[in-house]
């Protein structure tokens, strides 16, 4: 996956905005990327990688890798780094729909980007994309109510989860 802003945390809400949006950006536009399209197709692939893994248990997301405020106090190379590599996770019990719905999104759409490249990995992302808006969809909620503190200031929700829920499907 991909580090935010500069540190070593991993907020799983914007790579998979990120990831979202490059798929499209691949769908909408590849055929005028030219030689730029493969290295494109390789970042989402590194994206959606990660995303798999993040949601390869049933019921469980895996939403961010790292203490927020010690990792924006670590100003190291992640290989240097000795802070805490504290894992954060939406469940039954901590719904996080925003954050779920987004990572279907992100798996969907890249679905279609491999649908012609690599028709197995496709499949997996959109069997996994189903499985993921499932969870968001039947465990309500908006994951910095369920997280609190490890998610705001950083990704408060400020206008619900449906949204992205929406995307999602």
């Amino acid at each position: 996956g991909y580090y935010d802003a500069g540190d070593n945390v991993k907020f799983g809400f914007p790579m998979a905005f990120t990831t979202t949006l490059l798929a499209w950006s691949i769908i909408d536009f590849g055929r005028v990327m030219g030689t730029e399209q493969r290295n494109a197709v390789k970042a989402l692939r590194w994206g959606t990688d990660y995303l798999l893994k993040a949601t390869a248990v049933p019921g469980v997301v895996f939403v961010q890798v790292g203490d927020p405020y010690s990792d924006h106090n670590c100003w190291e190379r992640p290989e240097d780094m000795d802070t805490r590599r504290t894992v954060y996770k939406i469940d039954h019990n901590n719904p996080g729909s925003d954050v779920a719905g987004e990572t279907a999104a992100a798996l969907a759409a890249a679905s279609i980007v491999f649908r012609s490249r690599d028709p197995a990995y496709s499949r997996l992302l959109l069997n996994r994309a189903v499985k993921v808006f499932e969870f968001a969809d039947t465990h309500r909620g908006a994951y910095s109510s369920s997280l609190k503190n490890a998610v705001c200031p950083f990704y408060c929700d400020v206008n619900g989860f449906q949204d992205e829920l929406l995307w999602g499907a």
